[in-house]
This record gives structure tokens, sequence and C-alpha cells, in this order.
């Protein structure tokens, strides 16, 4: 005896208790089993302070349809979930609240404000956890990491410690992004680059010794012209080979700088003279390295010109700028300005635009482990889904920068290494030393810096495993199976976890990375505060469910590309949710008081046969999709499958036999146990990607199970294979189709029955036919159905349909009332006919073709060939009528 479902679906009032049902029966935790397959995803981790967006919400839920599919296919699933403490959100927003309470950060100082920071993390740092959780997140909870806790905190040390010994980590001073109003250097990763509105200032620098001749720069930041070492050229410039090696004039200053020739240098691009500032500009710098040119950083912490900038001391970087364009119109150096639109640079926390410096900052060596992350891809170990994104992967590590890990922020992991009060000496160790082993001093001090969030976050696939300890879990669930992340971060974040840990563990984190594309607004834009069209995914849960939301995410999705999100598209999931619910019902309601036996599949008539068919190509394909990562096609063929073939075919078919139980009743136990069958198979395949419905429907359905979430993912059966029954079913749909399309055209009203001869092309055909005849009737409006070899009977003025192997005959008088029809036939030829004349009278006038805008005398000609189109339609049909 089956339970009841609602008889409306109210995702409210089922998703979170059924979420706590499966949170309290364990279904999402794995254990090492032996005895299973691993399959494993670790998720990116989002922040700490973040709240949930629809990125998050496409993202999240692809990794669930992945780790449920596979846990239904018995694989030992695990999802090992976390959050990442994001350094600079975290201190931005700690710092704001401590200063609205009238605390200040620098007055407390850095023990006091790590307590206020933890707080604020046992706080705020569940928020988002909750929120994935909302949607149906299925991740191992039990299993929660967090990047500074104990075990990540002691990889993080561990991984410091070995690459400085084999002399991949070092300090130094070279070019890194600087944010001015964080007071940090930052990563490329939290660098956004804007096109702006700015200019070119064209400045001549006088020759020394050389009256009246100068080098004409262009510039876009004019007053980093204070840190110039040098003017470079290209060495095949003949415009300027005369003046390589001569000195300049560095205006606003008393420096003189040499001519300098470098390949750096475009000659085509503005002037052919560049200005090369190492401190303050990345390609400057490397300039700089190969002519040994000084390096003279003019700016503040906070972006103000330092003690070297002369007068201009003191102000802020755009002051400066002012006063110095001012101070070159008047000496005759500014030559123009010229409007220019051009990439900036700003940090993606705070927008205050990012200042290249140079400052002495901890690095690690690239060159190596960038070799080891491009074999693995070439190896074939790593592989991206899809392919093109190689071409991302390989072009970032192909063009590697050193990378700069440290931070000037308190909130994050502090860099290991101690500094001798006495005689400077550097040691990098797990604990502060007890003396100096260069002079023995005993005085050591801690480096105030801290490793950038990225560090971390880059250990994450076998940290949250355990490692550096060899744990169970890391032996077994190491390497993971499958990243999914959007294509933003490839550079930032995938490339930092491949070469990690090829360097810590030796093996690829991952086989796959499955890249997907942004959640754009309807109007293609990307969402963002700034433009106010960002769509809360939980707003989106609470109108019209998880299940909705998932199912819009997935439909139409392809790896890689963006998608817009509708509202009409989360209604026409809804819609879909309510479909099966109602079909569900149904079943249920004719399951009430029966004991369903399943039959020999051989006994089933062909509509059954048709239906396990059906679902066992569905089954097969859908699996192959799901493997290749293709989860937008098979969420469409599921979709197709259910809505289409199970509930609008199937289930009208099965209802013949389910009227007439009592007369037949193991053809109704036969299209009952079908019909089970087809929906809680079909719902196994929705499962993943509409978690809640399914298990709400598939436990009333089936009492006696558990929970859909464990039982076992449909496998395709040789024996439901007919492709007999595919086509005689296929041949009926055909017949249908074409009978509604002819009424439709000649307005037959719904309630009105007709006869039905099928005249087959040969016996078996005819056979195929007669077979289930009974189970369309109702479909194809049908009084009743016959069906034979030749016309036998059939009246002249009967309608035909004609399909690939039959023409089906219907008698007119059956379909309309011949009298009636011949006078509203009549008027509307009359009708057409004024029409038609009074267009050509329009048209034959010369005063309405000369004078009548072209536009107007278009539209008549159209109104004309419509207009004799439909009264040859309507004349034909007179035609019929009358014989």
């Amino acid at each position: 005896m089956s339970k009841e479902l609602a008889k409306t679906y109210d995702p409210k009032g089922i998703e979170e208790r059924l979420y706590q049902k499966w949170m309290d029966n364990g279904y999402f935790h794995a254990k090492v089993n032996p005895d299973k397959k691993p399959f494993t995803i670790v998720m990116p981790p989002p922040n700490v302070t973040g709240q949930l967006h629809m990125g998050h919400a496409l993202d999240e839920t692809m990794q669930d349809i992945l780790i449920r599919f596979k846990r239904m296919q018995g694989y030992e699933a695990l999802w090992q979930p976390g959050t990442d403490h994001a350094a600079i959100a975290t201190e931005v927003k700690v710092t704001e609240k401590l200063k609205k309470e009238g605390i200040d950060k620098a007055e407390i100082g850095r023990e006091k404000f790590l307590k206020y920071a933890w707080e604020w993390k046992e706080e705020y740092g569940g928020k988002i956890i909750n929120q994935l959780k909302k949607l149906g997140a299925s991740a191992d909870w039990e299993r929660e990491r967090f990047t500074m806790d104990e075990g990540c905190s002691k990889a993080v040390q561990e991984v410091f410690i070995k690459l400085y010994e084999k002399g991949y980590i070092y300090k130094g001073s070279r070019i890194i992004n600087w944010c001015p109003v964080c007071q940090t250097s930052i990563s490329d990763a939290e660098v956004e680059h804007e096109d702006q509105d700015g200019f070119f200032w064209h400045i001549n620098y006088p020759v020394v010794g050389e009256e009246g001749k100068f080098v004409e720069i262009a510039t876009t930041r004019p007053e980093t012209l204070l840190g110039d070492t040098a003017v470079a050229v290209n060495p095949d410039d003949d415009r300027y080979k005369d003046i390589v090696g001569k000195m300049l004039k560095l205006p606003l200053t008393d420096r003189e700088i040499p001519v300098i020739a470098d390949e750096y240098v475009d000659k085509e691009f503005g002037t052919g003279c560049v200005k090369i500032t190492p401190a303050h500009d990345p390609n400057d710098f490397e300039v700089g390295k190969r002519h040994n040119l000084p390096e003279i950083n003019i700016m503040n912490d906070d972006a103000t010109i330092n003690e070297l900038g002369g007068k201009y001391a003191g102000m802020d970087r755009y002051e400066a700028r002012k006063a110095m364009v001012e101070d070159l119109d008047k000496l005759g150096l500014l030559v123009k300005v010229v409007p220019h639109n051009h990439s900036v640079g700003t940090h993606d926390r705070c927008h205050a635009t990012v200042e290249p410096m140079i400052k002495p900052q901890w690095f690690v060596k690239m060159d190596e482990m960038a070799k080891a992350a491009i074999k693995t891809l070439e190896d074939g170990d790593l592989k991206f889904v899809p392919e093109r994104f190689d071409k991302t992967y390989l072009h970032w590590l192909e063009n590697i920068r050193d990378w700069c890990i440290s931070r000037q922020l308190w909130w994050g992991h502090r860099i290991p290494a101690y500094y001798c009060d006495e005689c400077g000496e550097t040691v990098v160790a797990r604990e502060m030393p007890e003396k100096c082993p260069k002079c023995g001093c005993t005085h050591l001090h801690q480096d105030e810096d801290t490793l950038d969030t990225w560090f971390s976050s880059a250990l994450w696939p076998f940290s949250t495993l355990g490692w550096p300890d060899k744990t169970p879990e890391l032996e077994y669930f190491y390497p993971t199976d499958v990243l999914v992340t959007g294509y933003d971060i490839i550079f930032f974040w995938v490339i930092r976890m491949v070469f990690s840990a090829l360097e810590q563990t030796g093996k690829t984190p991952f086989h796959h990375v499955l890249i997907h594309g942004l959640v754009r607004d309807s109007q293609g834009r990307k969402m963002s505060k700034s433009l106010g069209n960002g769509i809360d995914p939980l707003e989106v849960i609470d109108k019209y469910g998880a299940d909705a939301l998932r199912l819009t995410l997935m439909t139409g999705n392809a790896p890689g590309n963006d998608m817009r999100f509708y509202w009409e598209r989360v209604e026409s999931s809804r819609n879909f949710a309510n479909k099966i619910w109602n079909a569900s019902r149904f079943v249920l309601m004719n399951l009430e008081g029966k004991d369903v036996t399943e039959p020999e599949i051989g006994s089933l008539c062909a509509e059954d046969k048709w239906i396990l068919s059906r679902l066992n190509n569905v089954i097969k394909e859908v699996t192959d999709n799901m493997e290749k990562y293709e989860l937008g096609i098979a969420v469409q063929k599921i979709y197709d499958f259910l809505w289409d073939e199970l509930c609008d075919w199937y289930i009208e078919i099965a209802k013949v036999r389910l009227w007439k139980a009592e007369e037949d009743p193991k053809a109704a136990n036969e299209a009952l146990w079908t019909l089970r069958t087809a929906l809680t198979q079909g719902l196994k395949l929705l499962h993943p990607f509409m978690p809640f419905i399914t298990e709400e429907i598939y436990c009333t359905l089936l009492p006696e199970e558990e929970s859909i979430m464990i039982s076992d993912w449909p496998v395709y059966k040789d024996e439901w294979n007919s492709p007999e029954a595919e086509l005689a079913i296929g041949s009926f749909q055909e017949v249908v189709r074409g009978i509604r399309n002819t009424r439709t055209s000649m307005n037959v009203p719904q309630n009105r029955k007709t006869h039905l001869i099928i005249v087959g092309k040969d016996a078996a055909i005819c056979q195929m036919y007669e077979n289930s005849k009974k189970s369309f009737a109702n479909l194809a409006f049908a009084k009743e159905i016959h069906v034979q070899q030749d016309k036998t009977g059939i009246g002249e003025d009967a309608v035909s349909v004609v399909v690939s192997n039959a023409v089906v005959y219907m008698p007119l008088e059956d379909l309309v009332d011949k009298e009636k029809e011949l006078e509203r036939l009549t008027k509307e030829q009359e009708r057409l006919t004024k029409e038609i004349a009074r267009c050509e009278g329009m048209l034959n006038n010369p005063n309405f073709v000369n004078k009548a805008p072209a536009a107007k005398v278009d539209a008549e000609k159209e109104k004309l060939a419509k207009y004799k189109e439909m009264k040859d339609k309507v004349e034909t049909q007179l035609e019929q009528l009358k014989r």
C-alpha cells in the first residue's frame, strides 16, 4: 500500500525535511572502503565571509549532480567541502566592524586583532555553508575543512619550508601589485582589469649638451616620471640610432638618464621612445635588470609621493600628476595631451587602482614547477573539459612569472621566517629558534607578513585529506577525480593546485577539470553590484524551490559557455516539477489497494515494451553523457523522456487498460507495473538534478525503499531493448500527430470523434497497427479504428493523412457538419474575393502606386498574395465538400 502525495507540489514543505533526513542518516559521509571504488571532488572553497551568488549556485549544482550520480553508481563518493579564510576580504570586514565600534586596528595590535577576526569567522563563517545546504548540496559536512584549521596550517608550513630548502622560495625586491588602500601586495587573481578613459601625455626630454634637441615620450602615468632611470628605443629603429648612449635631462628633477636600446620597445607604437621606470612597471623592471638600471621607488604605501619626489613629496599620486603636468606645460616640455582608453588594474575588493611597485617580498620560483604542470597536460594525466581551455592553461604557464606570496596582512598564515636582531640572518623553521645559527644571538623576531590566500588553497586537494601525514583518506581518495570551476580562475587557482600537487605528492591533483561559464542576466550582462542586476539564488529557492533553480541552471548548459538567467525559465522548471508531481499522483491513485506483480517482459504489449525500450535508450545515453560531463545534454534527454514520452504519451495510452482493470486485470497489472517502473527509473535519472522532488515521490511510490539517494543508478538491459515496439508505437505517434494537425487546420472541435481507417502498406504493418489500436483510439479522437490493406469502403470525400507506412482516412461527415461548413466556407470565399478585388484595385491605380510610400505598396502586395493563397485553400475545401 502506497503513501499519498500532497495535492499540490510545495517545495517549502519538503526540502528542509528531506535534507535533514539525508543528514540524519549520514548519506553524504564517505568512508575508506576497499570494497568500493572511490570518486572524489573537492569543493572550491568559498570565502568564509561570503554569501551564495548565482556563480556559486551553478558551480555547486554541477558538483552535486556528479557526486549524486557516482554515489548511485556504487562509488564511495566523497565531496570534500570547506571554506577559505579569504585574507583580504576578512581583514577588511573585521577592520570596518572595529572602526564602527571606535577601535583602531593599529592601536590594539596583532594578537588582539586576530582574536576579533576568529570571533568574526565563528559568527559569520557558517553562513554560506548553510546556504549551500538549501541548494541541496550533498557534501560530506562531517569532513568540512577551513584553510586555517590546524591540519591545513600544518600543510602550509610544511610546503613553505620544503620549497625554501629546495631554493624555490626566496625573498627579493621585484615588481608586485600593490593596493594603496588595503596597503598590501595582492595576487594577479585579485586584480580586475577595466577599460577607463584616460590620456597619453606627450613629454619632451631634453638631450644633454644639444640645445633644442628632445626625445618625445608618451605616458599614461606622468607622475612616475620621477622614478625614470632611462629612455629606451628599439635597436633597429633608424630614427634614434644616433642618440643611443646619450644622456637626457629628466624633467622636473636634477637627474640625467641614459638612452638605451632594447627589443622590448615596439617602434611602431607611439613615438618609439619609452620611459623606463623599473620600480613602477613590471616590463620596465625586466628591462632595468638587463641594463643594470637603478630602481627608484617614488611612492609611499598609501600612493603618496615619497621624499624622493622633491617638491611633489607628500602629494597623492593624482594630485602630483596634475601639478607635474602644469609644471611641464610651463616649462614648454608638454607636447600634447591625447585622449586614450586603456586597461587599468583595480583591486577586486576595494576597487582602488593598483600600483605596480617594487618591494621586498617573498616569491616562489616558477620555472621548474611550470614545466611539470605543462607536462602533466601533455601526458594526458590532466584533461580540460572542454579541451579548448588547454590553450588558456598552457599560455599562462608558458608566460609565468615568479609568484609573490607575501601579504602585508595579519589574518592568514604567518610566514615561518625568523630574523636575527643582531646580524639580520634569516632562518626558516617550524618554530622560532632559541638562538641565531650564525651569531648565537638569542633575540629573533618573526616576519610580520602572511602568505597569499592562494598559497593555502593551492594545497586544497591533498591538505584536506590529511597531507603531509600519510592518512588512509589520502591514500584512498587522492588523486581526486574532477574539479569543477569557472573559466575565470583557471590561471589563479587551478594551475597553482596542479604545480603544488605535482611538487608535493608527485601526482596530478585531479584527472579532469570541468570548466563552466558565467551566469549572466537576461541581457547577457555580467551580474554585478554596480549594475544592480544580480539575482539572489536564495530568493529563487524561496519562490520556486531549489529543484527549479537547479534545473534552470543546467538546462541548455554547455561546458565552458556562459548562460543567461531568465525568470521565465525558472517558471518553466517549476512547471516541469508540477507535471512530474501530478503524473506521480495519478500513478499512486491507480496503485491504491493493488498488489502489482512483475510480469514476463515477453508477454507485455507493444506499448509497454515501447516505453521500456525508450527508457532503456535514455538510460544508456544519459549515463554516457554524464560520464562525459555533458550535464546539459543529459538533463534535456531526461526532461524529454519524462514530460513527452512518459507523461504525454504513455500515461494516456495506459489509461485505457487502467479504466478496464476489472475486465482485464492482467493487462491492467502490466500497465501499472510498467508505469511504476518507467516512473521510478526516470526519477532516478532525474535525481542528481532535482534531488528533493525525486526523493519525495520515489519514497512515496516505494515506501519500502529508504532513499532514492542510495538506490542503484539505472543500467541498460538487453531484455528491454525492443526496436519492433519502438517502430510500432512510433508509427502510431506519427498517425496521432497527423490527425491532430489535420483536425486543427479544419477547426474540428476537440469533442468530435471520428471513425479511422488505416490502410497499411503490407500485412505486417497492418498487424502492427491492429495490435495497438485500442490504446490509441482516445489519443486519435477515434470512435473506432479499422485496419485494412486497401481502400475498400472508403468514401471519395474522406480526409486523408499520409504517414511513412500507411494512409489514414477520416470520413468527412465525421469531422464537419457538411451544410454548416459549406455555408461558412462560401462566406469566407466571398470575403476573400472582395479583399483581393480591393487590393488589385489599389495596385492597378497609378496614383497609389506612384505616390504612396514604398512600404505601403509592398504591404498591399503581401496582403494580395496572402488572400489569394487563403482563397485557393478555401476553394479546395469547398470542392471536397461538394463531391
